[in-house]
Parts: C-alpha cells; sequence; structure tokens
C-alpha cells in the first residue's frame, strides 16, 4: 500500500485542528450529579469545574455533617461520571469525522 507522507501530514493537521476545538467546546458542556433525592446537586462543565452547588436546607443537620459530606461526594462523583460519559459521546463523534487512512504498522507482510 502506498501512503502519501502529505496526506497523512494534512490529516494530522485536520485532528489537531479538530481537537482544539473539542478542548474550547469542552467549557460549554454541563452535567449535573445528584444525592439525597436532589437534597444536593453539583454542576460540573467538561473541564471538570464545578459551576453550581445546591444544598437543601433539610440536608444540613449540624448533628450530622458526615451525611451532608456523604451526600457532597456522591453527587459529585455523579456529576463527574456523567460529564466523563458525555466527552466519550463527543469525542466519538469527532473521531468519525478524520477520515484517516487505513495504515499497518505491523511487521512486514501482516
Amino acid at each position: 500500500m502506498n501512503v502519501n507522507p502529505f496526506d497523512i501530514l494534512k490529516n494530522a493537521q485536520k485532528i489537531q485542528e479538530q481537537m482544539g476545538s473539542f478542548q474550547e467546546k469542552l467549557g460549554s458542556f454541563s452535567e449535573t450529579g445528584a444525592a439525597g433525592g436532589g437534597m444536593v446537586e453539583i454542576e460540573i462543565n467538561g473541564r471538570m469545574e464545578v459551576l453550581d452547588v445546591r444544598i437543601s436546607p433539610e440536608a444540613v443537620d449540624p448533628e450530622d455533617m458526615e451525611m451532608l459530606q456523604d451526600l457532597v461526594a456522591a453527587a459529585l462523583n455523579s456529576a463527574m461520571e456523567k460529564i466523563k460519559e458525555r466527552i466519550q459521546r463527543e469525542a466519538g463523534a469527532l473521531a468519525g469525522l478524520v477520515n484517516l487512512p487505513n495504515i499497518n504498522f505491523g511487521a512486514p507482510g501482516t
């Protein structure tokens, strides 16, 4: 198979441009994780930055701060899982846009 190195460079440039665009787009993604039936909600963006924290008054019990801490941790973990899934979906769509040549990097004759 003859591979034109200029085609590979052109594709590399295209990938680099799309990755830069994708990184900018990460800031626009947001997901909200909740715990305790929605008593604690945390919203994060695709850059893993916390955008908002909402805690209902019912979740605040000075006698049981450990429960509130657990709810905050659970809500954050939920939000992070959701945003990771979204990033994977979006990155998968991006990968489909890039048309790379089928190159076999195996040993000669494989």
